[in-house]
């Protein structure tokens, strides 16, 4: 309460005395003075119970407060000034009279106006708050009745009946009553950007009649639209007609519906199972009334859907895991916690307070708090796990939490096995590739392509169903799509789109996949880099390893780090290490004769040295390799004719390609390297390739004169080669080439003269190729084309041929600079 309003009782009583004098002593102001003294007597009361209740107003009634105390200082200060005015004085007497009667009025005025309106939202707070106290008096007897119904009959002590089952079971409620009401004693965090952007979606926009809250389990998405709901600026908006249900995973629609319908017509009683008419959900209001529906806990689009009443001034407001981009006009996506913030929300369950005690070691604390990854639920769960626990305990949690493993009963139950419940819809494909991706590293981005030609491998699926997934997964919020303008491209690059996944949803898919003894698991995964491999592996070594899928996280391994293993079904193995100097490969490699996919990734700052090639002797099946980060040795030494796919990024590539011939390769990627001048001219002898892409390398000077022989190519990348001045003229015979991509070949000075020859061409990319000054006049017979992305600095240049070519569209884009690489 203000300082001000503490003290406007004190004011108020000593107006009224010097009131009273001033009645005794001015015949002209007695009058008046009488009945401000009235007023002010009845006003007294009142201020005296707000002064001495103790209870702290919202901002808008405080205002109001402060605004009549000045009202009564300045009566205080005009009685003073009555009363040394001498009798004799009557002009004075009279303009303070006059100035006295104002005041009367501006008194009256409060009494009949904004302080009724104060005892109206004292009475409508009295009864909001009685509503939530049996609201919880309700939720604690469903849930005693619960408890009480599945009690089980047991001995106590010997000859005691149901005792101990019965304190138990009392027990168990009492904490849970505790948990569920927790945030209400405790202060929110984190909610202020979520708070202001929502409400600026549901304010003043008729345009956004259904907007969502989403996020992954435990991120505070219900937290923040109870929180809406109770805000007094959301209220005042809505006229406090706002409705909160549960949809949850099975719900009944009927009942639902009708508890809707039943709230916007004003409480008319209707019977949960009625039907209801069509005329109810397009019925029109004459006058519309502001109103908030909100959905909390949707699982499915066919729930939704129904429960979306098309209303006059009705707002929907969708709090769900999943995004439902067909039906919401809009969306937040919920920020996860500030590093400090997550540090005060685990202090408060494992501590009881907002910051580490002294007695507590700091180092471990931090370290447990950031393997939580500012997850709410997590910190929560984890945090009040570890409540009252020796600090071994806590070392173990960090250990376990290291991998991915549940290090307790509470947590598996209240964190993994609650976030586990995102999966129950997927499919059983989908919830495979989920929990395809515990085979990658923590805080690394995954390329597009790794996942893809993955799941493409090992599931039997097409490249569109794999990006079809991987969208799917992206809606229910499982992962995160980087770089989302170009998703959908299909001509976008392996670094063009790529995926980020909480590290709890990783944990997840780590505990999942771990289930089971080690040999008969389809993934053997290390859950993080170690400098040998898991001894639980070389303890069961003596028998086959299941395993589909081997993701090996190691450093620089030598022949004595690595031991036998034998994979009869291994179709995929990640290698993803940290050495700058040498890696051998595992010799286990011969053991998998199935193998289909080989992904070699080294995180270190410096390329290493491949060693151990030899062992891609048998690997008669593989389709797919993608090095990153290493010397590339003479690919023409490896027997590997069945390959389909080559991605080198970020390679050594020197002379590795010449002379190499892939019959059946379809797609080359090189990107990132270098120390590549010149592309070798044995990559015009695979005839089956479709996909070229050769991109950001800055030294790459010279393209192959007969690139024109890859006949059966679509796509040519050759974005970022810097140092690249001319395409050779056979790039006009690729009869079957839809795109190319030249962007950022700032030095390249032409288009090739015949470029009109290319009758599938569909699109051109040269954003920044300012070098090229006039277009190839064989460009009007382009009949396939439909879309030039260029800078408005050449895009003059087909202007000629947007006439000749009336599908063509020419998207002008700015400059965009972006070193999200350099995080690589």
């Amino acid at each position: 309460m203000a300082v001000t309003d503490f003290f406007v009782g004190e004011i108020t009583t000593e107006l009224l005395k010097n009131l009273i004098a001033l009645s005794r002593k001015s015949c002209n102001s007695r009058g008046i003075a009488e009945e401000l003294k009235t007023s002010v007597e009845q006003l007294l009361p009142i201020i005296q119970e707000i002064k001495y209740s103790g209870v702290e107003l919202p901002a808008e009634r405080q205002f109001q407060l402060d605004r009549m105390s000045e009202v009564l200082q300045n009566g205080l200060e005009l009685v003073q000034k009555i009363l040394a005015t001498p009798r004799w004085n009557f002009y004075r007497h009279v303009r303070l009279a006059k100035k006295m009667e104002a005041l009367e009025k501006t008194v009256s005025r409060f009494l009949q106006g904004p302080l009724q309106v104060h005892i109206l939202a004292d009475v409508h707070h009295i009864r909001a708050g009685m509503d939530q106290r049996f609201d919880r008096l309700d939720w604690s007897n469903r849930t005693l009745e619960q408890r009480l119904g599945t009690l089980k009959i047991g001995t106590c002590g010997g000859g005691g009946v149901g005792g101990g089952w019965m304190e138990e079971a009392v027990r168990r409620v009492e904490e849970e009553g505790q948990m569920k009401w927790e945030v209400s004693s405790s202060v929110v965090l984190g909610l202020g950007v979520g708070m202001k952007t929502v409400k600026g979606m549901i304010f003043g926009r008729e345009d956004l009649r259904v907007v969502g809250i989403c996020g992954i389990g435990g991120s505070g998405k219900t937290t923040l639209a109870r929180e809406l709901c109770k805000d007094d600026q959301v209220r005042s908006y809505f006229s406090d007609r706002i409705l909160f249900l549960t949809v949850s995973q099975s719900p009944d629609v009927n009942q639902l519906k009708a508890k809707i319908v039943q709230f916007i017509m004003g409480n008319q009683i209707l019977s949960p199972n009625s039907v209801l008419p069509q005329w109810n959900l397009q019925y029109e209001w004459i006058t519309a009334t502001k109103t908030l529906v909100v959905l909390d806990d949707v699982w499915s689009l066919a729930v939704l859907e129904p429960l979306l009443f098309k209303i006059p001034g009705c707002k929907f407001l969708v709090v769900s895991r999943f995004k439902f981009p067909t039906v919401l006009n809009a969306t937040y996506d919920v920020e996860l916690l500030r590093e400090e913030e997550a540090l005060s929300l685990f202090c408060h369950s494992a501590f009881g307070q907002k910051s580490i005690p002294p007695a507590a070691d700091k180092n471990l604390v931090k370290q447990i708090v950031n393997k939580c990854k500012r997850l709410p639920l997590a910190l929560k769960v984890i945090g009040a796990s570890l409540k009252d626990q020796p600090e071994l305990c806590w070392a173990n949690a960090r250990s376990k939490l290291s991998k991915g493993e549940a290090f307790c009963e509470s947590h598996e139950n209240n964190l993994l096995k609650r976030m586990a419940t995102s999966l129950d819809c997927l499919s059983k494909n989908v919830k495979s590739c989920f929990l395809d991706l515990g085979a990658f590293p923590e805080d690394k981005k995954i390329p597009l392509d790794v996942l893809t030609n993955m799941w493409v491998e090992i599931h039997g699926i097409d490249e569109e169903e794999a990006f079809a997934i991987l969208v799917e997964l992206s809606n229910k919020n499982l992962l995160t799509l980087v770089k989302d303008a170009r998703v959908g491209d299909i001509y976008s690059s392996c670094y063009d789109i790529s995926v980020t996944q909480h590290d709890v949803l990783r944990d997840l898919a780590l505990h999942l996949s771990n289930d089971g003894s080690v040999n008969e698991r389809s993934r053997l995964l290390m859950p993080r880099r170690e400098t040998e491999l898991p001894r639980e592996w070389e303890r069961d070594s003596d028998q086959p390893f299941h395993a589909k899928i081997v993701s090996v996280h190691t450093g620089e391994m030598k022949e004595m780090d690595w031991f036998q293993m034998e994979f009869p079904k291994c179709e995929v193995l990640i290698l993803n290490f940290s050495s700058d100097n040498d890696y051998l490969l595992p010799p286990f490699i011969e053991n998998m004769p199935k193998l289909r996919a080989l992904i070699i990734m080294n995180y270190s700052t410096s390329n290493c040295i491949l060693n151990g090639f030899s062992v891609f002797s048998n690997l008669t099946n593989l389709r797919s390799l993608w090095l990153e980060k290493v010397f590339v040795p003479r690919l023409s030494t490896i027997p590997l004719k069945n390959l389909r796919k080559i991605y080198i990024i970020l390679c050594k590539i020197s002379n590795s390609l010449d002379q190499s011939t892939f019959p059946r390769l379809t797609e080359l990627t090189i990107d990132h390297c270098d120390d590549l001048f010149q592309l070798p001219s044995c990559i015009c002898t695979m005839p089956s390739l479709k996909n070229l892409s050769v991109t950001n390398c800055h030294s790459l000077y010279q393209l192959p004169a007969d690139l024109g022989r890859l006949q059966s190519l679509q796509i040519l990348r050759l974005y970022a080669c810097p140092a690249l001045q001319t395409l050779p003229a056979s790039i006009c015979d690729l009869l079957r080439l839809e795109y190319i991509d030249i962007s950022q070949c700032v030095n390249l000075r032409c288009l090739p003269m015949d470029i009109g020859k290319l009758a599938s061409l569909v699109k051109i990319d040269m954003r920044e190729c300012s070098q090229i000054s006039n277009l190839p006049k064989s460009a009007a017979a382009l009949q396939s084309l439909r879309r030039v992305v260029c800078d408005e600095d050449i895009s003059w240049m087909w202007r000629d041929a947007e006439k000749a070519l009336p599908e063509l569209h020419v998207q002008v884009v700015e400059k965009h600079f972006d070193l999200d690489w350099l995080d690589e």
